[in-house]
């Protein structure tokens, strides 16, 4: 985990005012959330001290939300993942709001989803069996009486998405798409303030 204590207190960094050096940072933090203060600053290339300061302002301007552990949901006995489609009978705001309260309350539920189009929400949820998602459907969402419609659809694999962050390893001595090296990239992303780089 990377030690924020004892530094100064920078003014916090709007998002808007991310530069190559900070996006490295988060790049490798997302990787790596237990990574040393000296190990990331190593990858990145700066300075400890100006290391820290960058991850405590992130952190103070809600860049980064906080640091969180990946659990095999499998070793859990929840191997069985599916998406739930929840299309609701009314969109009356107290009905809306009564199943956005009552989504918190739902066992194996990992992410709700509030979505446009013609249903109204997704959830994607983790169970023991088949038959613990069946009664996941018929005991905690259908019972719900703005709730018209479900459709449940198993999930085979769940795949990582690029993401938005350059990858892990490019603030240091690694390539973009640019062809420049981690830190020249960074240098450039500084000089030109409004403009984000590209990596691969």
């Amino acid at each position: 985990m990377v030690a924020v204590t004892g530094a100064s207190n920078p003014r916090p960094r709007p998002a808007s005012a991310l530069d190559g050096t900070d996006l490295a940072i988060l790049a490798e933090l997302a990787a790596d959330g237990r990574i040393t203060n000296a190990a990331l600053a190593a990858r990145v290339g700066v300075a400890e001290s100006t290391c820290i300061h960058r991850v405590r302002a992130l952190r103070e301007a809600g860049v980064i939300a906080g640091f969180h552990a990946r659990v095999d949901l499998g070793a859990l006995g929840r191997g069985l993942q599916a998406v739930i489609k929840v299309r609701l009978g009314s969109h009356n705001r107290d009905h809306v709001h009564s199943f956005h309260a009552r989504l918190t309350e739902i066992p194996g539920v990992l992410t709700a989803f509030h979505v446009a189009g013609e249903d109204d929400y997704l959830l994607h949820v983790a169970v023991e069996s088949p038959e613990a998602l069946r009664d996941l459907v018929l005991e905690h969402i259908n019972v719900h009486p703005a709730v018209r419609h479900t459709e449940t659809q198993l999930v085979f694999e769940v795949l990582p998405g690029l993401g938005v962050l350059p990858a892990a390893g490019q603030g240091g001595s690694g390539r973009n798409r640019t062809g420049m090296p981690g830190r020249a990239w960074a240098a450039a992303a500084r000089s030109a303030p409004g403009t984000t780089p590209t990596t691969g």
